[in-house]
């Protein structure tokens, strides 16, 4: 077990998203159309970067026709056409946290005054490439809930296979071959190397695993500790670049402990 700060974060930053639905659902979709147009195949079978970011909307619950609409916008033509580009912005926020932000748009300049007003209004400043990159490692994650709904006659919630103990769960992602897993609440997230990710899904699906959703994700080689009152403008800082139509992701260092979650959710 690797500890609660990354499920902490992972936990929070899905909570903002969720409350934004509309917005996330743009995002995701958007994401499923460059995955499509860059691996050049409407296909997930023979795209990897489209299956990956269509399991990551799965996991948001992004519906059916979104993910098939945002495909089909990928092959389009004329104002149908897709033309985002992906791009990284890398600051700092406030008590020195570092911010890691990914971004697909089809306006740099658009995009990169947007983040630079974000970070100057929280008392942050936008920093050059590479400047914070260096504190966070690429992971796979995948999202297991414990319980899932049953169907006819078993309607109801019923145990996940092995994900129901965490004994038989640890044994699955081993043999899966997953990395690491963490306990949160209602579901177990694991993660994987990179180049793993979608081999792990489909080894716990093997077991009989159903899966929620899995995506890559950015995560702190070495958590930052700061105070509840620097958190908060932290995460105000946060909450403000994640407003931002073209920002996909954003990561941070800071190290969100039981107490500064619970300050935030307070909030």
């Amino acid at each position: 077990m690797s500890g609660h700060s990354k499920w902490a974060t992972t936990k929070h930053r899905k909570a903002a998203q969720d409350a934004k639905r509309s917005a996330l659902f743009s995002k995701l979709s958007r994401n499923i159309t460059v995955a499509a147009k860059e691996g050049g195949d409407p296909n997930p079978e023979n795209n990897a970067s489209l299956a990956a970011a269509i399991e990551k909307a799965k996991g948001y619950s992004l519906p059916k026709d979104k993910i098939k609409t945002a495909i089909d916008k990928a092959f389009g033509s004329g104002k149908d056409a897709a033309n985002y580009e992906t791009v990284v912005y890398e600051g700092y926020g406030p008590a020195g946290i570092a911010v890691y932000c990914e971004a697909l748009t089809d306006n740099r300049n658009r995009t990169a005054a947007d983040v630079r007003s974000a970070f100057t209004h929280a008392g942050g400043n936008l920093g050059t490439s590479g400047s914070v990159s260096f504190q966070f490692e690429r992971k796979g994650q995948v999202m297991v809930a414990k319980e899932i709904e049953g169907e006819g006659k078993k309607a109801g919630m019923e145990p996940n296979g092995a994900a129901a103990d965490e004994e038989e769960f640890m044994m699955a992602v081993a043999e899966a071959g997953g990395d690491d897993y963490e306990d949160a609440d209602d579901e177990w997230i694991v993660y994987t190397a990179p180049t793993d990710l979608m081999a792990v899904k489909s080894g716990l699906e093997a077991q009989g695993i159903v899966v929620k959703g899995a995506e890559m994700i950015m995560v702190p080689t070495t958590p930052t500790a700061v105070s509840v009152v620097d958190a908060k403008k932290v995460m105000r800082l946060v909450d403000k670049l994640e407003e931002l139509e073209d920002l996909q992701s954003v990561y941070h260092t800071m190290d969100i402990t039981d107490e500064i979650a619970e300050a935030l959710e307070e909030d």
